[in-house]
């Protein structure tokens, strides 16, 4: 009797999480194949001298499943690649749902896995000890579902989950409960995973460097107030989780309020949190284009431009009348210097002439023995060709098959590789240059205007998409101040990257207005006014716009996706630009504003990252949270100011590196 209540005391398990929707991808073919997406149900489970994570498959119910895609094939076994190899493992297309299967476990070696109903699905699912668990990977920016990779202290990985529902988040945090998850300071997107003994803890604290001091020394310390133990050993926090251990019996946690004001007195470190009071939002009203008379009364005999701040306001207010554009222009991007004469600008034009067609010149007089030898070139006039022939073919300057208004937009992007080698034809710029050759009318002063153009926008179309990745962490920023209310909104619905607003940055809202619409925002745009990013609060203001129809709703991820697509061509570039000079004004006003966003916005100076052995490369520690105040972030910043923030994008930073159309 004794020995079979043991045995029932032994079998006694916990369901403390559980998360339907999570499939295994075991195909790589691109077709639906019902044996390639094998839905299931994940769980952490607690047992009498045990934790396991533990994922089995279950009957198919729901939605069909999408396309899946993979650029390797191997066999079909839980086990796959050991943690080299983990760093990339291959997903690479854009807003495809990937997968690869791995190739074979160590022979010596198998995950057990738990008894389940006899079937070919059977033998995907395991059961894994927390103990034996080294690290989680989550996926790569820019997949509309994410998923999760466990590797174990053997150096093997489990076959990657995907949450087709979402919940990465809410497992993570769920696991943080029973151990210690670090952000690895070789790849942004890997947990590192300790348990909350001493000796491991004080082992990870040395791997880890995030102490300056003794970290055995710092263990007891960090057990009985984690809080100041940790804080003040840091000297950049970027996404710390406050509640990072239980105290030890006796101990009396302190309460966050006082640990919010302990922190604001450590030197180097400062708090920062999105509960500013932005006070009302002032109304803000557009006032009429400048006028070719206005314009005039600023050019003086010799052809100088004086008042030129006074007309850089009033055309950030009211924008240019279409006849001024041409001229305007080209001194709003810098082609021509507002100081220069009307003889100057002869002289400078003549010089950019020739200097064009001597580019020009050079892939034109390239023979086609030559160009078949020169891979890059027939990439790019390829590449240009084909969006070509699909830029603003509405647009009567563009229509018809053999328009003059194709050859000469096809001839200015090529021309444009040659005088950028390094950056070369990215999908996108034919949109940029569309509205300045329309408005030119002239393929040297579009060349010249395009360049200067480029010059403010290069970094959209780098390959490293750094650029594109920090606007986004930066709209999400000024989001959470503005919205904190749609920000959750928008986390809550696998939403809060912003992923959606990704085509927006990138070519400047060139397809969300009308055509003219555009060359009115540009111009207002170009002015440099009323300081840095204000782009980003016309996004902001596109989504202040559309709140309530967003939170109204029960919208998923791809309705989300849906519902901003179909704004195009239907927002009002008056009311949006309304709407973001009144954010701005409102952000400016109040006196908490953050000082991350006060350097978004170019009310403060950015601080130049300080070289210290915490700086770069020190990982960020994630820990169980106590607390409901903070949320698990997956994402991590680029280089931020010595500060801590609670603010900061959530999940995965969606970052393709192409343009949907």
């Amino acid at each position: 009797m004794t020995e079979r209540v043991t045995c029932d005391l032994l079998r006694r398990q916990l369901v403390v999480f559980e998360k339907d929707g999570v499939f295994l991808h075991t195909s790589a073919k691109r077709q639906q194949d019902q044996d390639s997406l094998i839905p299931g149900v994940i769980r952490i489970i607690e047992k009498t001298s045990d934790v396991v994570v533990q994922w089995m498959p279950v009957n198919e119910i729901g939605d069909a499943p999408q396309i899946v895609y993979s650029k390797k094939e191997s066999p079909g076994n839980v086990v796959c690649r050991a943690e080299e190899d983990l760093y990339d493992p291959g997903y690479e297309p854009d807003w495809a749902v990937i997968s690869t299967v791995g190739t074979r476990a160590r022979a010596s070696e198998e995950i057990p896995a738990p008894a389940v109903k006899a079937g070919p699905r059977g033998k995907w699912a395991f059961s894994l000890s927390l103990s034996e668990l080294k690290s989680i990977r989550k996926n790569k920016p820019g997949l509309g579902w994410s998923y999760l990779i466990f590797m174990t202290k053997d150096g093997v990985s489990i076959q990657a989950l995907h949450f087709h529902h979402g919940g990465t988040r809410a497992l993570l945090k769920a696991l943080s409960k029973y151990v210690i998850l670090a952000t690895s300071p070789k790849d942004s997107r890997l947990y590192l995973v300790y348990s909350h003994d001493s000796y491991a803890l004080s082992h990870s604290f040395d791997e880890l460097q995030l102490f300056d001091d003794n970290s055995s020394h710092l263990v007891s310390r960090f057990l009985q107030d984690p809080y100041s133990a940790t804080f003040g050993s840091f000297s950049k926090v970027t996404n710390f989780f406050r509640g990072a251990l239980k105290p030890h019996d006796g101990s009396q946690q302190r309460p966050l309020s006082e640990m919010a004001m302990g922190l604001e007195d450590e030197p180097g470190f400062e708090v920062i949190t999105c509960q500013a009071n932005l006070g009302d939002r002032p109304s803000v009203q557009r006032q009429l284009a400048v006028t070719e008379q206005e314009w005039e009364k600023h050019v003086d005999a010799d052809g100088r431009v004086s008042g030129v701040e006074d007309l850089k306001k009033r055309i950030f207010t009211g924008g240019l009348s279409p006849g001024l554009r041409k001229d305007v222009w080209k001194f709003l991007l810098g082609y021509y210097p507002w100081e220069s004469t009307s003889e100057e600008r002869k002289v400078l034009l003549r010089r950019k002439t020739d200097e064009y067609f001597r580019m020009k010149l050079q892939w034109k007089s390239v023979s086609e023995d030559q160009e078949k030898r020169n891979s890059l070139l027939r990439g790019y006039r390829s590449l240009i060709e084909r969006d070509v022939s699909r830029t603003d073919r509405n647009n009567k300057f563009y229509e018809g098959s053999s328009n003059p208004g194709l050859v000469l937009l096809n001839d200015v992007l090529t021309t444009y590789c040659m005088f950028n080698f390094d950056l070369g034809y990215v999908q996108g710029m034919s949109d940029l240059l569309s509205p300045i050759l329309y408005v030119m009318q002239n393929e040297v002063d579009a060349f010249w205007c395009f360049c200067a153009f480029m010059e403010l926008v290069h970094h959209n179309f780098e390959e490293s998409q750094e650029g594109m990745k920090r606007q986004l962490l930066q709209l999400g920023l000024l989001l959470h101040v503005l919205d904190p209310a749609l920000c959750d909104f928008l986390d809550a619905k696998e939403s809060g990257t912003l992923c959606f607003c990704f085509r927006w940055l990138l070519i400047w809202f060139k397809r969300e207005f009308s055509f003219p619409d555009v060359l009115q925002l540009w111009e207002v745009l170009w002015t440099g006014l009323p300081g840095p990013n204000f782009h980003l609060l016309v996004a902001c203001g596109i989504l202040d716009s559309e709140r309530e129809a967003l939170m109204s709703s029960d919208y998923g991820f791809n309705e989300i996706l849906k519902h901003i697509n179909e704004l195009t061509m239907r927002m009002s570039v008056e009311d949006v630009l309304c709407r973001a000079e009144a954010l701005h004004q409102q952000l400016t006003a109040c006196q908490e504003l953050p000082l991350n966003v006060q350097e978004v916005l170019g009310l403060a100076k950015v601080k130049s990252p300080t070289h210290s052995t915490e700086s770069d490369g020190s990982p960020q520690p994630l820990s169980p949270s106590q607390t409901q105040e903070l949320e698990l972030t997956d994402s991590v910043s680029p280089s931020q100011p010595d500060s801590s923030i609670e603010i900061l994008p959530t999940e995965d930073t969606a970052t393709p590196q192409s343009l949907s159309p």
